[in-house]
């Protein structure tokens, strides 16, 4: 039986997160951070100014002048998107490292979490009229505790896959009862490393449980919204995983169902459009 800080302390030892990566994160968490401070960081790193340039000047954005400097590159997309850029190049990474056939299929995993990242962007902002920015980074790194587990206790973490296969209970039970901890809790002490927004933190640790008072329009709201479409788009975590929808939600996609109807229906066409900002594998 395993803790958090056990596992988490493995999967330092097998893989770690790129260093501009971090060093991204932590100033975007420091507000003296100057846009030169920024600049400063991506010119460190061509193969990032090289991307950031050309995906800037993408028909995604359409704008009609080429920008050709990072500083007015960051001005139009926003220090969060080239937060979430970089974290989502870092995570593909990660997410394909060591692959095996097994019950457990990192690439299906992937496509969740993409799934969920852009599905929770789409939530926050036509929904709830705010930026999505922090949503999608959460819905991207909202089950990477998966991939903790998968990495640092693969053994344990095939029976968690073979239980959840022959017996339809919440995912997290098995984990707690087999690995002695969740990805919930594992993936919210690896974001807390990454110096993420407290509210990512939050969405990920709640994203499975059933509260009375969570809110629709919070960010744990947002990402188990969003695991509801991804589920209905065939796209689980796990073979045999189910999402979790606490009963506010449920009414609340019920007052809104025609504008949920909507977005389920554009979902499909703005994940492939976000294969051109973000290389997501959609």
């Amino acid at each position: 039986m395993s803790d958090a800080s056990t596992l988490l302390t493995r999967f330092n030892n097998i893989q770690t997160l790129p260093h501009v990566a971090i060093r991204l994160s932590k100033m975007i968490a420091d507000d003296t951070s100057s846009i030169d401070d920024f600049e400063d960081v991506i010119r460190g790193d061509p193969t990032l100014e090289i991307r950031l340039l050309r995906v800037v000047n993408s028909t995604y954005y359409g704008f009609r002048k080429k920008i050709s400097s990072i500083s007015q590159a960051l001005d139009f997309i926003g220090i969060e998107s080239l937060r979430n850029m970089v974290m989502v190049e870092a995570l593909k990474s990660i997410f394909t490292l060591n692959q095996k056939k097994t019950l457990f299929s990192p690439e299906k995993l992937w496509l969740h979490s993409a799934t969920v990242g852009l599905c929770s962007q789409m939530i926050c902002e036509r929904i709830f009229g705010k930026s999505g920015e922090n949503a999608f980074l959460c819905g991207i790194l909202h089950d990477v505790g998966i991939i903790v587990e998968h990495q640092a206790e693969p053994d344990l973490f095939q029976k968690v896959c073979q239980g959840l296969h022959d017996e339809p209970a919440p995912v997290i039970d098995h984990e707690n009862r087999i690995i002695g901890t969740n990805h919930s809790k594992i993936g919210t002490k690896l974001a807390e490393e990454w110096n993420t927004p407290a509210e990512v933190q939050k969405g990920i640790f709640n994203h499975h449980r059933i509260l009375a008072d969570i809110s629709p329009a919070s960010i744990s709201g947002i990402i188990q919204i969003a695991e509801y479409f991804a589920g209905r788009l065939e796209r689980p975590a796990l073979s045999g995983m189910r999402p979790t929808l606490a009963p506010t939600l449920t009414d609340h996609i019920k007052d809104n169902i025609q504008e949920y109807r909507t977005l389920s229906k554009d979902l499909p066409g703005e994940l492939t459009k976000a294969k051109e900002i973000y290389d997501l594998e959609t």
